[in-house]
């Protein structure tokens, strides 16, 4: 049954417009909906007829019915009206087959005007050339697109896909609180003031991650919600201010449980509704430091190779002032091979570089291998490397070796810190794949990354922070670890469900004693006063009988815009906020009245 199936009875219609096939010919029908496009061929009009399920085209012919004819005479695009005819057959020069209504057509007899339109300020078709901004402004008008509509129900179909399988395996669906109390320990909160206690705040949750541990401690066991989160940060492509999110917990499971059972949602999920895609599985298990060494990233593209090599120390025999500062202060020297790409010229190299600069990069370095064959037996001339670097041709050999480089690929080399070392090389990374048509559009290949550190050093404020947040629970028998130095190296509990490069979902085994508890918040720099105000309830509430628990939070704006083929996940939202974190259609955020004001107990100040 098709999705739109539902929408074949209504008060005006008694079918929908992508519902009319052969099997309904000679048949009387009455359809509403918008029209998309008129033709006035002389004589006969023709008229698209919209729906959310599709479309169909409509037939008015003067010697049918002269009234309906005078009628769509009027009629332009976008107006809304109500059809009565009957279903034929198209003349086989007519037919269109990339349609599912393309055999018939509807001989209209009867058509009232429901309402008419303004001139749209664009097309409403697919291939829009719209600026986002002004798709924005008219957002009621760009959903009306097929391809909005497609992602809408695809949107549906998810969420519902997600409460069905986990309604089967014994999950409650639970609502949790929106205005709760603030407690930073991530991004900026969104903060809501109180009438009623002036002074007060309430905040819109992050995450409801404190409150489903509650619940685990209530005894709960199995909780789900599709949750609406916020956070005030900055804004990408694929971050809103607010976002929705599945947010799951169990009691009494491993980190493999929580694993096993995302996959099989996830696998069910994309076979049922998007069986076109290519699933790569079983989900391979990536250890943090393997996805790092290989791919610089904790969220790799999975469908191409470009795997990275370190080769600080090949870098530390070189008279190279970049690689050998590199060194010293402690950074990687590290790079991938593209494979093919040794003929680039010399100013196909600076360009090269630019973009690399464009990701934030210093700079790069590189061996061109001209020539075929292996490094062996390559000579000098075939080597072509960045200006000063200048080596013996047997160094050139071992770094083309190391790397796994023959005649006439390109070796791309970084240097810096290990975090933007391996940032500016995924970017790069990421580059080539799509410049040199490795990526498979139709593949979606999911991992899970584990054993991510449980802590990382936050150079900025010279201090530790939690890798995903502070309820995550260190390794087995990584504890004692937390009275000593070495606190980088402590691995956690936690994983991330990675997909084409991004993370779809970041989960963890979580805490669930107070002495542990209290010892991360200790690492982390909180004093025994903050960590009673900001978290003394779920402290206590640990006290009485809390159970082993984790979950997972998957991102349903994400995985929709995946599933979709979406540039931005605002294309999978019906309502969604631009990068500056404006709603150009109501126009927010806006000032508010003074009286307003007055009844919080606040005042704007520049």
């Amino acid at each position: 049954m098709r999705p739109e199936a539902c929408l074949r009875r209504t008060p005006l219609k008694s079918a929908s417009c992508n519902d009319l096939t052969e099997h309904h010919i000679d048949r009387r029908h009455t359809l509403a909906g918008w029209v998309d496009s008129r033709r006035d061929h002389g004589g006969v009009i023709f008229v698209d007829l919209r729906d959310r399920s599709g479309i169909v085209q409509v037939v008015f012919s003067p010697e049918l019915s002269p009234d309906a004819y005078s009628i769509a005479e009027q009629l332009r695009s976008e107006w809304v009206i109500e059809v009565k005819g009957k279903v034929s057959r198209r003349p086989p020069e007519s037919e269109n087959p990339t349609l599912p209504t393309g055999m018939v057509e509807v001989m209209a007899d009867e058509v009232t005007v429901l309402n008419s339109s303004l001139t749209p300020p664009f097309y409403i078709e697919d291939d829009v050339k719209a600026d986002e901004g002004l798709r924005l402004r008219y957002r009621y008008l760009d959903l009306r697109r097929p391809q909005m509509q497609r992602n809408l129900i695809l949107r549906h179909q998810v969420v519902k896909y997600i409460r069905d399988f986990l309604d089967e395996r014994g999950f409650l669906e639970i609502e949790t609180p929106i205005l709760i109390k603030s407690t930073p320990e991530g991004a900026r909160d969104y903060l809501v003031p109180s009438r009623m206690q002036k002074g007060s705040f309430y905040a819109l949750p992050q995450s409801p991650q404190q409150l489903k541990q509650l619940l685990m401690v209530s005894g709960v066991e199995k909780y789900f919600q599709i949750a609406r989160c916020f956070r005030d940060e900055d804004l990408r492509a694929d971050r809103q201010p607010e976002f929705t999110q599945l947010d799951l917990e169990m009691s009494f499971v491993d980190q493999e449980d929580v694993l096993q059972l995302t996959e099989e949602l996830y696998t069910g999920m994309v076979e049922k509704l998007t069986p076109e895609k290519k699933l790569i599985k079983p989900f391979p298990r990536l250890p943090h430091n393997e996805v790092m060494a290989r791919y610089g990233s904790d969220k790799p593209d999975l469908r191409f190779g470009l795997e990275m090599t370190d080769v600080t120390d090949l870098a530390g025999e070189t008279e190279f002032r970049v690689f050998l500062n590199t060194v010293e202060q402690g950074g990687i020297v590290k790079g991938f091979v593209a494979p093919g790409q040794g003929h680039y010229t010399g100013s196909d190299m600076r360009r090269l570089e630019e973009t690399a600069k464009e990701f934030g990069a210093a700079g790069m370095s590189h061996v061109r291998l001209q020539g075929e064959g292996a490094p062996s037996n390559l000579s000098e001339d075939n080597f072509l490397l960045s200006p000063g670097l200048r080596m013996p041709v047997e160094w050139s050999r071992r770094l083309a070796e190391r790397m796994g480089a023959t005649g006439g690929d390109l070796i791309v080399l970084m240097a810096g810190p290990a975090s933007r070392a391996n940032l500016w090389l995924s970017s790069m990374r990421n580059y080539f794949g799509e410049r040199l048509g490795l990526i498979d559009e139709d593949i979606l290949s999911f991992a899970f990354v584990t054993g991510f550190p449980l802590f990382d050093w936050d150079e900025n404020n010279n201090r530790w922070d939690s890798s995903h947040h502070p309820f995550t629970s260190p390794a087995d028998g990584k504890e004692e670890l937390l009275d000593g130095q070495e606190l980088g190296g402590i691995e956690s509990k936690a994983y991330d469900l990675v997909c084409n490069g991004s993370e779809l979902a970041s989960g963890s085994i979580r805490i669930h004693r107070r002495e542990l508890q209290e010892k991360i918040f200790t690492v982390l720099g909180y004093s025994k006063e903050q960590v009673e105000e900001r978290f003394g309830h779920i402290l206590e509430a640990f006290e009485y009988g809390a159970p082993p628990h984790g979950g997972i939070a998957p991102g349903i704006d994400r995985l929709v815009a995946i599933l979709a083929g979406a540039d931005s996940i605002r294309d999978v939202i019906a309502f969604p906020k631009t990068q500056s974190g404006t709603d150009l259609l109501f126009g927010a955020p806006a000032p508010v009245d003074d009286s307003q004001l007055r009844d919080l107990a606040l005042r704007i100040t520049e």
